[in-house]
C-alpha cells in the first residue's frame, strides 16, 4: 500500500497530510487559502491520489509560509508513499490545455531534486493566493519529494494557466507512479 501520513508544527504553520497514491482522487483539503485549495483539489482529482490536508498557517501575514510548508510536507508524504520505487514507470510528461492556456509538465522520480519553470503570471494574486507562491510550492515539492520537474505554461488568463499547470502536474505524476514491471528503473539499481 502506497500510503503516507506526515505532520509538522512550526511557529508559522501546523499541517497534517495523508495521501494514498493508489486512490480514486478523493480529497479533503483545507489550507485557509481558497484558490490553493482549488488547485490541490484539482491535483487530487486528476492524479487519482487521495489527499487529506489540514493546514493552519499565519495567513493573516501572507500565504507564503502555508504554501511553502504544504509543498514540503506533500513532497515528504509522496517520497514516503512511493517507497523504494520498484516497478514504477519513473518518467512521464503531460500537456494540458485549458481554454487560452497550455501547460506542459515533465517529471522524473529520480531521487534528485530539480525544478525548471518557464511561466509567469499577469497579476500579483489569483483569487486569494499570491501568484509567485505557485513556483515556490513546486520548488518545495521537488526538493522534499526528490523529483525532477520541468514546467512550462503560456496563456493570458492567470486562473486558467495555474489550473492547467496543476492538472498537468497531476497527470504526469500519476503516469510516472504507475507500476509497470518488478525492478528498479535505474542502471544504478537504486533511485
Amino acid at each position: 500500500m502506497r500510503i503516507a501520513k506526515v505532520s509538522r508544527k512550526t511557529s508559522e504553520t501546523d499541517i497534517k497530510i495523508q495521501i494514498d497514491l493508489d486512490g480514486k482522487g478523493i480529497y479533503n483539503i483545507n489550507t485557509g487559502i481558497k484558490f490553493f485549495n482549488h488547485m490541490l483539489e484539482s491535483f487530487s482529482k486528476h492524479s487519482s491520489i487521495n489527499i487529506d490536508i489540514e493546514a493552519i498557517g499565519d495567513i493573516d501575514i501572507d500565504d507564503h509560509h502555508t504554501v511553502e510548508d504544504v509543498g514540503i510536507l506533500l513532497g515528504e508524504a509522496f517520497l514516503e508513499a512511493i517507497g523504494d520505487k520498484t516497478g514504477i514507470k519513473r518518467m512521464s510528461h503531460t500537456i494540458v490545455p485549458m481554454d487560452d492556456s497550455l501547460a506542459t509538465v515533465a517529471i522524473d522520480i529520480s531521487g534528485r531534486s530539480y525544478l525548471k519553470t518557464d511561466f509567469s503570471f499577469n497579476n500579483d494574486k489569483i483569487g486569494d493566493m499570491t501568484s509567485d507562491t505557485i513556483t515556490h510550492f513546486f520548488e518545495s515539492f521537488a526538493s522534499s519529494g526528490k523529483v525532477n520537474l520541468n514546467i512550462q505554461a503560456e496563456g493570458s488568463n492567470d486562473h486558467h494557466k495555474a489550473e492547467a499547470i496543476f492538472k498537468a502536474f497531476a497527470k504526469a505524476l500519476k503516469d510516472a507512479c504507475k507500476i509497470e514491471h518488478d525492478s528498479i528503473p535505474s542502471t544504478k539499481g537504486i533511485i
